[in-house]
């Protein structure tokens, strides 16, 4: 059985020719920048007028900072090899770890101490961190 409605028809031949005309009238006929071409002012006023203009950047956020540095409380960490995701709070990374330890050795001994990929091979062993 079908999940469609029962008022509902496939468009006819003379239907679809109508649609496919209507279509095409409204396709712009301007001519797209080309790749070597300025972008217009307005692109870049709304590309600076947008919040996140002014974030950090992703190299920031990631493991490079130390746990006294890093503003969140639940610090979270994940493997894109196995999608398993381990989280702590950054009381308790600080107490075990010390305030100055960075984030990114702390997330890659979290996710070592809980994989579950284990090959035998030093190569393909443990997890592939991604913070969070």
């Amino acid at each position: 059985m079908s999940d469609r409605p029962a008022s509902w028809r496939m468009p006819t031949p003379k239907q679809m020719e109508k649609m496919a005309a209507l279509g095409r009238k409204t396709v712009s006929r301007e001519r797209g920048l080309a790749p070597d071409d300025d972008l217009p002012q307005e692109y870049w006023e709304a590309l600076l007028a947008d919040p996140r203009a002014e974030a950090k950047p992703a190299s920031s956020s990631g493991g490079t900072l130390r746990l006294s540095q890093i503003p969140q409380h639940i610090l979270r960490v994940g493997c894109r090899r196995c999608a398993r995701v381990v989280e702590i709070q950054k009381a308790d990374a600080a107490r075990l770890n010390g305030p100055d330890a960075l984030w990114k050795v702390v997330g890659q001994r979290l996710l070592d101490n809980t994989c579950t990929q284990r090959t035998g091979r030093h190569e393909e062993d443990g997890c592939w961190p991604a913070f969070e």
